[in-house]
């Protein structure tokens, strides 16, 4: 069993919260100890792991402080979370990288294959690719989100590090990416080529400034995702207190939000944070932004996969070339749009999905306007 290879938390962290009231997370989780071994996991709903694995860091990097990570968390209050956390501990460096790929890839399908969520951090961002490969012993198609000031490919196909594991995942065969949506990309450090080849396979990507005012445009972006990573050197250093922090970044308020988005989409099965500064205020920062995944866990509205047969207002928009045929939640008020796969070529092959839009999409079609994201989809097919 790859859990097992887990080390420990230190008993220098649990007694370090020894003294603080009995509410907090760190009283409430179960936590991987040298005294009481692993916990028992099978019914739980969220496990954090931490990891360590730098060496296909594509920056200068220093290990990130788990332990101080901890500390900060474990002293938060949970919300009103009828959720069961566990902490399983933290996976040591393999030998090679690829020994440390293939545990946490074969450590994430077995947590998902008990509907378990693992939560990931540390280490560096190339770590998605063995996420992404947890999905592999299955044909569902995966949508990965990637937060992210750039889009992390590279010319070369054979490397691998915090800076290409996007190539090697298009790459490679059989493919199960079905969409790779960026958020939070920055132009100065995007090549035209990465542009165009995202145009290309009509992926989707969205600058920082689109979240500047209105960070709700976001959630739609989200909500189908199967993996959402953050690359932690997309927050500005104001809100990290890292020196070798972007002047211009996402800020602690927009990457919480984000992260609640995330966790209340439903159909979710991992969340990843990596390339993580080891500094005080980061420590906190990095504590509240898995809090705010968790309590958007335990807020989700079971609506996926997503049965319009009630429950649902519908409603057809006329454009001059189509209609388009949209849903509304009576429950969450979340939209959808239907999208029919164009590429068919009888009857027989042609397939009807949902898309998550939100209200201004909706809008946009009742004023002749076709949204972007479901030209893409229509071309993804």
């Amino acid at each position: 069993m790859s859990v097992e290879l887990l080390a420990p938390i230190s008993e220098e962290i649990l007694s370090s919260i020894g003294l603080l009231p009995k509410q907090i997370i760190g009283k409430t989780i179960s936590i991987h100890t040298e005294k009481s071994g692993l916990p028992e996991f099978k019914n739980a709903d969220i496990a954090l792991i931490g990891v360590s694995e730098i060496r296909n860091s594509f920056f200068p990097n220093t290990q990130y402080n788990l332990s101080d990570f901890r500390k900060a968390f474990y002293q938060l209050y949970p919300g009103n979370w009828s959720l069961t956390l566990v902490d399983l501990g933290d996976l040591p460096n393999g030998e090679t990288v690829e020994d440390t790929y293939f545990a946490l890839q074969e450590i994430c399908t077995q947590l998902r294959q008990t509907n378990i969520i693992p939560v990931i951090f540390g280490g560096s961002h190339d770590l998605i690719y063995p996420l992404y490969r947890s999905f592999s012993a299955g044909s569902q198609l995966v949508n990965l989100v990637s937060i992210d000031s750039q889009f992390d490919f590279s010319q070369q196909e054979e490397l691998i590090s915090g800076r290409s594991y996007m190539s090697k995942i298009i790459m490679e065969q059989p493919n199960l990416l079905y969409n790779y949506t960026n958020i939070g990309y920055q132009s100065y450090y995007i090549a035209q080529e990465e542009l165009d080849l995202m145009e290309k396979l009509f992926f989707e990507s969205y600058r920082l400034g689109t979240f500047s005012h209105d960070v709700s445009f976001a959630e739609p972006l989200v909500r189908e995702a199967d993996i959402v990573s953050v690359d932690m050197k997309a927050l500005s250093w104001q809100s990290t207190a890292d020196p070798q922090g972007l002047p211009n970044g996402i800020d602690s308020k927009t990457i919480c939000a984000l992260a609640r988005y995330s966790g209340i989409s439903d159909r979710l099965g991992i969340f990843g944070l990596f390339e993580l500064p080891s500094t005080p205020v980061f420590h906190q920062l990095l504590a509240q932004i898995i809090w705010y995944f968790i309590e958007g866990v335990s807020l989700r509205f079971g609506e996926y996969p997503v049965l319009t047969s009630q429950g649902f207002k519908r409603y057809t928009v006329t454009l001059s070339d189509r209609d388009l045929v949209f849903y509304q939640s009576e429950v969450s008020e979340r939209w959808w749009v239907e999208v029919t796969n164009e590429n068919y070529l009888d009857n027989k092959t042609k397939t009807t999905a949902l898309l998550p839009c939100n209200l201004r999409e909706y809008q946009d079609a009742c004023n002749d306007i076709l949204p972007e994201r479901w030209w893409k989809a229509t071309k993804r097919g």
